[in-house]
């Protein structure tokens, strides 16, 4: 019989001393970028040298050790379609964190409730957690995070959360604003896409409960929840029976998924805006170039530079600075 292959020794701080012939303390203060012990720039090129020969990987628990606190942001990922315009930010604002030091980890577990995703998620340790879907925490959650040594948690929200500082962000304002147009441009039967991508609910709700308010306080409209998957077989299905629906108007939970509900209208010879007037929101690049150009709800929101730093101040001594809400704004054009 053959051999059983033996797993490779992982390689240390020592091996790369050892071929760089310095300390461990010195290759260390190299690694990390230890600004308060000088080493020269001969010194500094032979030790990276030797890591990137070796391939030396440095431990993020033993940093975190030596540092007294971790580096990690952790982001819960509950979330699975969030949409190129919050990924776009979500993109920007990892860069801007990691110029101050942190590594995001998106975290994709799925919880029952928000203490059993803090349980979960305190287990990694992180210096923070950041939170976009802040409505689902609660103060018992904060609570775990706080007693497992987490520094911070910041978190978009329509409400205040005990333990958690809060970034105004209310879903239900955008689906008001949305259904507020509708209604001003005498549509008086609105639909409301609910995307059915896992995930989006958790946004796609408060939009709905939003119109529905305005609608409450119409008594000539009303808003009918429709169902809708990001695909072009389900826009088509939709708009095959778009005449039996009876909607003169409909908030189309975002851009993308109004842009694939406007082809599918006019494929179907459902005019825009004649038969039915059509809203979305994010105000991407692309609603300003369909046929014909979308109406969306523009989501004015804080800089990822400016979550970052609060997210630092936070970390670093405890009280964030202050950081703007998100502000919906109804960007009008012919779709309208």
């Amino acid at each position: 019989m053959g051999k059983e292959p033996t797993a490779a020794a992982a390689v240390t701080s020592a091996d790369v001393a050892r071929l760089a012939g310095v300390s461990r303390a010195t290759v260390s203060f190299v690694l990390n970028n230890t600004q308060a012990h000088r080493v020269s720039a001969t010194t500094r090129a032979r030790v990276l040298a030797a890591a990137q020969q070796l391939g030396y990987v440095p431990h993020a628990a033993a940093r975190s050790l030596r540092a007294g606190r971790s580096n990690l942001v952790l982001m819960p990922a509950s979330v699975s379609a969030v949409g190129s315009l919050v990924s776009a930010w979500i993109d920007d604002l990892q860069s801007e964190l990691e110029q101050h030091g942190y590594v995001t980890v998106l975290h994709a577990g799925r919880f029952s409730d928000s203490v059993s995703a803090a349980r979960a998620w305190a287990e990694l340790r992180p210096a923070a957690v950041l939170a976009l879907d802040g409505d689902s925490l609660t103060d018992q959650a904060a609570d775990v995070l706080g007693r497992a040594g987490v520094r911070g948690v910041l978190a978009f929200a329509s409400h205040d959360v005990k333990g958690v500082h809060t970034i105004g962000f209310d879903h239900a304002r955008v689906g008001a604003l949305a259904a507020e147009h509708l209604v001003s441009r005498g549509r008086r039967n609105i639909g409301v896409i609910m995307p059915r991508e896992r995930g989006l609910a958790t946004f796609a709700r408060p939009r709905l409960a939003g119109a529905q308010q305005v609608a409450a306080r119409s008594t000539a409209a009303a808003v009918t929840a429709v169902e809708m998957s990001y695909t072009h077989e389900s826009a088509a299905e939709l708009a095959g029976h778009w005449h039996e629906s009876g909607l003169d108007g409909v908030f189309a939970y975002n851009d993308d998924y109004a842009a694939l509900l406007l082809h599918a209208l006019r494929n179907e010879g459902v005019t825009v805006p004649g038969d039915v007037a059509v809203v979305g929101a994010d105000d991407l690049v692309l609603s300003a170039l369909q046929q014909p150009p979308l109406t969306t709800v523009r989501l004015d929101l804080p800089t990822p530079a400016q979550v970052a730093e609060a997210l630092h101040e936070l970390v670093d001594r405890g009280v964030p600075p202050e950081v703007p809400g998100m502000e919906p704004v109804l960007v009008h054009r012919q779709s309208s």
